[in-house]
């Protein structure tokens, strides 16, 4: 089924060539397992300096280019699965030569990896070219990338041509999609791509969220099943619609155009109301898993909390043994100190001692005799 995606990048100063590089799967990106989907890739409109090597076109602007200038653009789109390698080819080359015709050095390649969700193939492709207008003059490559001298053409570089503005982007993004679906109609496939918002068309769901190699990763089976089956039924019912809206009755049977239109009416409303209830259960997984997460983190800050308390009544505990400890230290310090000292005496007979050291002996006179 033809998907529409179509981005527009800028490339700042430095990266044009090691970008130039990574979508070509050249230097460091070539020869690795990783990088092996590479399914076609092609330049143009390459000044003579660098029409048999574009890596010297994408150098000279990282070198040369003013540094707050952009030194390419990118626009990349998906291609659609049904067609082959040289449909998908066709179809590209069909939109460079629209989009960007001669008058802007390019590069483009195709990429063929595996899709991270639905595991198939996911082409898609990257083209990448200079905002400088080529025109007649010859110039060399830091001349190239000079300011444009609009008086002396020749002495200055090639005029810049930003496709910044809004309008401009949604022209790409139109073109893309009109370039699309006419090879789709071509090769006979069924499909249409829409490059207007879902809103603009009429389709009341939310836009899908691109998860990306790890956000797939990161989903449960059942997240991938139901969001496979989500993408089947609001696919069914888009068609649906689509195909409501341009019953047409060949034959001039009225009632039979009437009966088909009902029918796909109801065929439509049936897929609304399948993508509406994988919706409510996928919303109701993603609450039950915010809950679980919830209940994890409450349980691990209680049990954070009795941990910490459980240590602060241990750090409590030690520190009371060792207050003990150091009480009953000092007190056989003390018992010690007082052992070593000599007994004394009490205070009333410490006082009599000293009194009959300190007080004269009195010599105790008898009677005096004259003869």
């Amino acid at each position: 089924m033809a998907s529409y995606h179509c981005t527009v990048k800028v490339g700042a100063k430095g990266h044009a060539c090691a970008h130039a590089a990574y979508i070509s799967r050249e230097g460091k990106y070539s020869g690795k397992a990783r990088y092996e989907d590479l399914e076609a890739t092609a330049a143009g409109n390459m000044p003579l300096w660098a029409a048999h090597n574009t890596a010297h076109f994408w150098s000279a602007a990282d070198e040369h280019e003013r540094a707050n200038g952009a030194t390419y653009r990118e626009i990349e789109v998906a291609l659609p699965r049904e067609m082959t390698l040289e449909q998908r080819r066709a179809l590209v080359e069909d939109f460079v030569a629209r989009e960007i015709g001669d008058q802007h050095a390019y590069q483009w390649a195709i990429h063929t990896p595996k899709a991270a969700l639905e595991k198939g193939e996911q082409p898609h492709a990257h083209i990448m070219y200079s905002e400088r207008t080529r025109d007649t003059i010859e110039r060399d490559p830091e001349q190239y990338f000079k300011r444009y001298n609009g008086k002396a053409p020749a002495r200055g570089g090639c005029r810049k041509d930003s496709a910044g503005t809004e309008e401009r982007l949604q022209a790409t993004r139109q073109r893309w999609a009109e370039v699309q679906n006419a090879h789709l109609e071509r090769h006979g496939h069924q499909d249409r791509v829409d490059h207007r918002s879902l809103k603009t068309r009429g389709i009341s769901r939310a836009p899908e969220l691109h998860l990306g190699g790890s956000g797939v990763r990161a989903l449960a089976e059942q997240d991938i099943s139901a969001l496979l089956e989500r993408r089947i039924a609001e696919g069914e019912h888009e068609r649906a619609q689509r195909a409501v809206a341009s019953v047409i009755d060949l034959s001039g049977d009225l009632n039979a155009a009437r009966a088909e239109r009902d029918r796909q009416q109801q065929e439509a409303q049936r897929a609304q109301a399948r993508a509406a209830e994988l919706k409510a259960a996928e919303a109701a997984r993603e609450f039950a898993r915010q809950a679980t997460e919830r209940f994890k983190l409450e349980q691990a800050a209680r049990d954070f909390g009795r941990q910490a308390a459980a240590q602060f009544k241990a750090e409590l505990a030690a520190r009371a043994q060792a207050e003990r400890a150091e009480r009953e230290a000092i007190e056989r310090r003390q018992q010690e100190e007082r052992d070593r000292q000599p007994e004394s005496k009490p205070p009333a007979e410490k006082a009599r001692e000293i009194e009959g050291i300190s007080a004269p002996r009195r010599v105790r006179k008898g009677p005096t005799f004259t003869r």
